[in-house]
């Protein structure tokens, strides 16, 4: 599948503004099953996933349900649209309550040939700033492929693990965390939609939840830690209502491994930094 020049997307910026509104993070923590921060204090890890959000009308959405391509991010042709990984830093805590701004720039545009076809990687670099401080600094991966069956087999055995919780994904789950990302992609809401035009079995679980689980259960088996860096990529889609499991271990002094397995085998996988 032929792609178009793409370059004038490089270096496209947009900044949304949004004054973490308490009743949002209520929210988000129902839907975790967390206790909710109130006014002033610090959201949980990857919670800004579920802020600033993109809100353009229906009539600028696109067959899968995302925002048209061409305006902010480039267009991709007919491609489905998957989240591949990213890393974030930890700069400080974004305090509910507090108005904060995030920019987000096009930082790069890849074709790769893969076994499923050919993918197109955009790269989005976000930084959040709250108080006049650089409080989180991220690239995510988002990767375009050509219609094609899906990986959904694991190959690589989870480790040994020192903390695991087992996560029960129902459709109720998944539209709730759709509702408070804002996040309006078919893929995990549309059965009819998901499995006759992208060909997975079942509605798909978001990954940027998986990875916020993930941090989850690292912070409820260590409640000191203060998480400074994460590396998170996807390997395969985990497909609801199946169970999955979120775990990790420590390998070295302020350093983590975090993934989300099935049946055995990983499904996503983490690098975490941390300070003790």
């Amino acid at each position: 599948m032929s792609t178009t020049d793409l370059s004038a997307w490089l270096g496209k910026s947009q900044t949304v503004v949004d004054r973490l509104d308490p009743n949002h993070a209520a929210c988000i923590a129902a839907t975790l099953g967390e206790p909710a921060p109130v006014l002033g204090q610090a959201i949980p890890a990857l919670w800004h996933w579920a802020y600033f959000l993109e809100t353009v009308p229906l009539s600028m959405t696109g067959r899968d349900g995302h925002p048209a391509r061409g305006s902010f991010l480039p267009p991709a042709d007919n491609r489905n649209r998957m989240w591949a990984g990213g890393r974030v830093s930890f700069e400080g805590a974004l305090q509910v309550g507090v108005q904060a701004q995030k920019t987000s720039t096009v930082t790069g545009i890849q074709e790769k040939k893969g076994r499923t076809g050919s993918l197109l990687f955009v790269t989005v670099k976000h930084e959040v700033v709250q108080n006049g401080k650089l409080i989180v600094s991220e690239e995510q991966d988002i990767v375009y492929r050509e219609p094609s069956p899906p990986k959904l087999v694991g190959t690589e055995p989870a480790p040994a693990s020192q903390w695991k919780e087992e996560i029960h994904p129902t459709a109720v789950l998944l539209f709730r965390y759709s509702a408070v990302t804002f996040n309006s992609h078919r893929i995990h809401y549309d059965h009819p939609y998901v499995t006759e035009t992208e060909g997975y079995p079942g509605l798909v679980v978001h990954g940027p939840m998986i990875a916020t689980l993930m941090c989850q259960a690292f912070a409820h088996a260590n409640p000191q830690a203060t998480l400074k860096h994460l590396s998170y990529r996807g390997l395969r889609p985990l497909i609801a209502p199946t169970p999955f499991s979120v775990a990790g271990n420590i390998g070295s002094s302020g350093q983590a491994q975090l993934w989300a397995e099935q049946g055995g085998t990983l499904a996503h996988s983490a690098e975490l930094r941390f300070e003790a």
